[in-house]
């Protein structure tokens, strides 16, 4: 693909590259597992948070109503998650990771991991931890809009 030599250079241009080369690299590690990236995440905060509602899940993921809906249905449908009626709140569903559903959260884990290995490949150590450290700052939410260069367009 040829790039415009007023883009190339641009940090949105860039990120965007970056996202999507993460993205693909993240939709082969994770579709080799048959598994999709919600999937991951809908493991992942169960582990770190304990049994939710699809509703906390939802809201935990930043994963649309009906995609977790869709999302847990396929990891109940796997005997990755159970769900269960809440028993404070008849209205709610409870779902919780089953011991399956750990150990497939720990291979996606080493496929994610294997990702990360991928992407950053052309840095070194010390450039990957500077890289996901600028990163962090720029989805801060400490930081408003325009003010983290001083007021000077980065070219």
């Amino acid at each position: 693909m040829t790039t415009l030599r007023r883009v190339a250079g641009q940090p949105t241009w860039l990120v965007s590259r970056t996202h999507a080369r993460a993205q693909r690299l993240l939709g082969e590690a994770f579709g080799a597992e048959g598994f999709r990236g919600y999937h991951f995440r809908v493991l992942a905060a169960l582990d770190e948070h304990g049994p939710r509602s699809q509703a906390d899940l939802g809201r935990l993921t930043g994963i649309d109503r009906s995609d977790i809906v869709a999302t847990v249905n396929d990891l109940v449908a796997r005997g990755l998650a159970t769900r269960e009626p809440d028993r404070t709140d008849r209205r709610r569903n409870v779902v919780t990771t089953t011991p399956d559903g750990v150990g497939r959260l720990e291979r996606l884990d080493a496929a994610l991991h294997g990702v990360q290995d991928d992407l950053l490949a052309p840095l070194t150590p010390d450039e990957r931890a500077t890289f996901v450290r600028l990163l962090e700052k720029l989805v801060s939410d400490d930081v408003p809009p325009g003010e983290g260069s001083g007021g000077v367009a980065v070219r």
